[in-house]
This record gives C-alpha cells, sequence and structure tokens, in this order.
C-alpha cells in the first residue's frame, strides 16, 4: 500500500504526496517511456501529477486526488501479483473507479481463468468478472452483449478449466450454423467440411487455452467436441460443460431444444448479440423471448455485457455505440409506418 499525506497546497488547490514503497519498482507504474503516467494524467486532468523518486506528488481537485490514490494502490496490487500493466489496463481501473460499484480493479485485473503455454486468460472488466462469477454459481448462464465483448472466449475459458479440475468428463461447443443451412449445397466436400467454417471461431479460441497437438486427440476420444446445434437434438448432455454460441440466430424451438439437453452435473452457457440477427425474415430470435420465459427460474442467470467490456481494438467500442445509435434511429420512424393517414394526406 501507498503513503498519502497532505503536503500544503496553493490556489490550485491542496497537494498530497503519495509514497511507493521501495520494494515497489517505479518503472513499473510509470511504463515504458512514462506512457502510464501520461494515461494517469489524461484520466485525472483536474490533477497535477509530479514524479520524483518513489513519490507522487498531487495537486488539484481533493475528490479526484483521492481517485488517483486509490488507483495506484491498486496498480501496485496488480505489480505484486506478477501481472504487467497496460496502458489498457489502467484505463479500465480509472472506469472502475469512477463507477463507484466498491469492487476492486485489481481483483478483477488478477482473477486468472486458466493458462496454458506461459498465458493466462483473465476478465478484464469489472461486467467480465460479474459474468465469469456468474458461470461459477448458476447451471444455466447467459452472456448477451456486443461483439468483442468476451463472451464466448470467457466461456471457453471457464470450460477449459472445469476439465482441467475435472469437474466436467468433457466440453461440448454448439452454433447455429444459420448460413450454412441456406447455401448448404453450393459449398464443396463434405457434410463436415461445409459447416467448419461455421464452427471455426470456437475451434480458434480452443487452440488458445490447449495445446494444439492435443486437439485432435481430445476430440477422437469425445472429451471436446465441436458440433452444429442441428447435432444436439435427441440428446442428453451429462458430466459436461456447453457452449451455444451465436445464440442470436436459433428460433424460440431451437432455444427451447437445447436448453433442454441438460443433464446431471452439466453446465451451459448461452452467448449471442441480440443486435446481429441472421434469421429470415419473420423468424423470432430465441435468444431474443428467452429471458422473459425463464426471468423467474432458480439456478438462471443473465449477464450483460456492453460497448465499455469490448476488449479489441478500442474504435470497436466506438463502433458499437455508433451502430446502436443508428440503429436507434431507423426504429423510430418505422414505428410509425401503417399508421393511418390524417387528413390532407391523400395518397397519389
Amino acid at each position: 500500500m501507498t503513503q498519502a499525506s497532505p503536503t500544503g497546497g496553493d490556489a490550485a488547490g491542496p497537494t498530497h504526496t503519495v509514497v511507493v514503497p521501495p520494494e515497489a519498482p517505479m518503472v513499473s507504474l510509470l511504463g515504458p517511456r512514462d506512457e502510464l503516467l501520461r494515461t494517469l494524467e489524461r484520466a485525472f486532468p483536474a490533477v497535477d501529477v509530479h514524479v520524483r523518486g518513489n513519490e507522487f506528488r498531487l495537486t488539484g481537485d481533493p475528490d479526484e486526488i483521492t481517485l488517483v490514490e486509490r488507483l495506484i494502490d491498486e496498480m501496485l496490487v496488480v505489480v505484486a501479483a506478477g501481472q504487467a500493466l497496460t496502458r489498457d489496463a489502467v484505463e479500465r481501473s480509472v472506469q472502475m473507479l469512477r463507477g463507484r460499484s466498491g469492487d476492486r480493479p485489481a481483483d478483477v485485473l488478477t482473477k486468472n481463468i486458466v493458462s496454458s503455454r506461459g498465458r493466462t486468460i483473465r476478465p478484464k472488466t469489472l461486467n467480465q468478472k460479474e459474468y465469469v462469477d456468474a458461470i461459477d454459481a448458476h447451471t444455466v448462464v447467459f452472456g448477451i452483449g456486443p461483439a468483442g465483448t468476451g463472451k464466448t472466449y470467457l466461456a471457453m475459458a471457464k470450460a477449459v478449466a472445469a476439465l482441467q479440475a475435472k469437474e466436467v468428463n468433457r466440453i461440448i461447443l454448439t452454433r447455429p450454423a444459420v448460413e450454412a443451412g441456406e447455401r448448404l449445397g453450393f459449398l464443396p466436400g463434405t457434410l463436415n467440411e461445409k459447416i467448419d467454417p461455421y464452427l471455426r471461431p470456437l475451434y480458434d479460441a480452443l487452440h488458445d487455452m490447449v495445446d494444439p497437438d492435443s486437439i485432435p486427440r481430445l476430440m477422437a476420444s469425445g472429451t471436446v467436441e465441436v458440433a452444429p446445434l442441428a447435432y444436439m437434438r435427441g440428446r442428453t448432455l451429462n458430466d459436461a460443460f456447453i457452449i451455444l454460441d451465436e445464440a442470436q440466430n436459433t428460433s424460440a424451438e431451437q432455444m427451447k431444444m437445447f436448453l433442454t439437453r441438460l443433464g446431471f452435473g452439466s453446465k451451459m452457457v448461452v452467448t449471442g448479440d441480440v443486435t446481429q440477427v441472421d434469421l429470415p425474415g419473420g423468424t423470432q430470435s430465441g435468444l431474443r423471448v428467452v429471458r422473459d420465459i425463464l426471468a423467474d427460474v432458480n439456478d438462471v442467470h443473465f449477464s450483460e455485457l456492453t460497448s465499455q467490456d469490448v476488449v479489441r481494438h478500442r474504435l470497436v467500442s466506438d463502433i458499437v455505440d455508433a451502430y446502436g445509435r443508428w440503429d436507434a434511429t431507423q426504429r423510430a420512424p418505422r414505428s410509425h409506418r401503417g399508421q393511418r393517414p390524417g387528413p390532407g394526406t391523400g395518397s397519389r
């Protein structure tokens, strides 16, 4: 922990000095070429930050100074856990502190899910941590949010962790092959070869978490199964971690069929983005209606992820928000279509 003390002030406001313990390397807090220090300064324009030795001198708005002091403490905890700080981690920590939820950024950024080949997968936002915690606490979890929020990736990490801990005997990954169903006959190869492109994102995530050389063996033994949703019909899935991806492209009937495959000792995670439905016109998305149907069912949880949880390029969050605003403007005019014309608005 840091030691903070007021050291007088001037017209710009009070000054606090934050003393970093000598065992904590300042370079880890400041970043290469002071990149993290610049990030901190941009996040708190109402605070002047000066660094000398192992001290931060903070002058400005008292409330903002308090947040900076908390941020430095959180950064120290992350460094002490052996995790390298990044600009993204600092920015997300600031966002969490300003959210005043009471959750500590360090608890989010140091929560390990699974490690593979020297790489550890962790949540990066508070909503992602709550999503991961919900998977631990519930049998059926829905992860709903836009592209890039880690819905499927974190669910896959939890599945691999459960398999490694012998909490389940197998992992089953499935998606509705909507586009393949429409144009399957025009694709070359066998049925599996035709469907493979629609399952490829699941394979890609799996390769990040499991030794690639072991994947063929795991699939041959049935420990890991990747299959289209249609292959789930008629089955009861016991002792399995089951993930349904792109669930917005299921019909209401398909969603019911999938959820009723749940067997003893199993866990289900359903992920999707209700703003990207590819179903034929007139077909109702099963993901859009399932919350109303299961809202009062015990041990079923709905986790909402937003553009603030996007962990891809920083532009993706802005793109998601821009499309959301555009969709809202398009829905408004449509809501007036079909109304009877008023007086003096005859047709031509």
